[in-house]
């Protein structure tokens, strides 16, 4: 175990975690509602530091991030653990883990080591993903600091539930936010995540891209007869649009049934078609279709000269048209991290 960071010391011995926005009151010998913050008389600890239920060598187009140093390899590492419990959950055996001991099977990997590995690999980043990144927060901290110094990217794929002063401490060190915005509705995150406070989530979004200037893409995952009605689908795409900026990637995938919700039915392809639509007329110039094999809206055109920037097929890519961030053709600032 190891101290958290981010906690106030209450009356009676009881904490308030201050890492995500739950924001939980834990009294001595409980856990917050993530499971992986337990106070210990008095003192809250993290239970997850370095314990990886996933490592891997990924593209970092399976993030999903498209604009950021396409086609590199990135260094992916997963904890145990989430303070969401989302219906559909496709990693819900290391996400809905009580304790980190249960079902670990994989080594202790030290930031250090982490580090390390990504540069043995050939990897051009870190991406804390699989589960929730702040149910880690220290470690991806001490993490971020070392591969910031290695001259290595970092990613956080995450829900967007961290708090801002999770976020400030990150922010000198993180290169890209990816978030999900998963719908735009109390009921929504009410029922498919458990959650009821869900703005916040875009408050530490554009936190992420103004304030510390990291690269963000977004993701939603539409799922039938949950968050695809045109009200939720608008509001999502007009506040990337508004509050992120145009030229933010965002990514529309396809729902499968898993866990909760294997009744339901996958997203019909002409669903997503509309999102697309939707997303484009929001102005929006980048909007990709993810979890649908060989699509057409995969690859990176040119939203004013329509040349083709970056061709890809499935997690690969080919950068075909980039000069820097830039349209090779006409100039134009395409928002990609190179």
């Amino acid at each position: 175990m190891i101290e958290a960071r981010l906690y106030e010391k209450l009356p009676g011995s009881a904490v308030r975690c201050r890492t995500c926005q739950w924001l939980c009151k834990i009294q001595p010998d409980k856990a917050g509602v993530c499971k992986m913050y337990k106070n210990e008389a008095g003192t809250l600890f993290n239970l997850n530091y370095a314990h990886t239920s996933s490592v891997a060598v990924d593209p970092v187009e399976k993030k999903p991030l498209n604009h950021l140093f396409p086609g590199s390899l990135c260094f992916s590492l997963g904890g145990w653990g989430c303070n969401f419990h989302c219906m559909h959950c496709q990693n819900w055996e290391i996400s809905c883990a009580n304790i980190p001991n249960e079902g670990r099977g994989k080594a202790e990997v030290p930031p250090q080591k982490a580090v390390e590995l990504a540069i043995h690999y050939g990897c051009k980043g870190i991406a804390w993903t699989y589960n929730e990144p702040t149910m880690w927060f220290e470690y991806t901290l001490d993490s971020a600091k070392l591969a910031h110094a290695a001259g290595l990217y970092s990613v956080y794929v995450t829900n967007g539930y961290a708090t801002e002063e999770a976020l400030d401490l990150l922010g000198p060190y993180l290169t890209a936010w990816r978030v999900d915005i998963k719908g735009f509705s109390d009921g929504f995150y009410s029922k498919l995540a458990r959650v009821s406070r869900w703005r916040g989530i875009l408050d530490v979004a554009k936190r992420a891209r103004h304030k510390w200037g990291m690269h963000v893409e977004v993701v939603t995952n539409v799922t039938p007869g949950i968050n695809d009605d045109d009200a939720q689908i608008a509001a999502i795409a007009d506040w990337i649009a508004r509050r992120l900026g145009k030229d933010t990637p965002w990514h529309i995938t396809r729902f499968h049934p898993h866990r909760e919700m294997r009744d339901y039915p996958a997203t019909p392809l002409d669903t997503l078609e509309h999102v697309y639509e939707r997303g484009k007329a929001a102005g929006l110039k980048f909007v990709y279709l993810g979890n649908v094999p060989a699509n057409e809206h995969s690859d990176t055109i040119c939203p004013y000269c329509g040349n083709r920037a970056v061709i890809r097929t499935g997690f690969s890519s080919q950068t075909v048209g980039l000069n820097g961030s830039k349209c090779a053709n006409c100039g134009t600032d395409l928002n990609f991290r190179v």
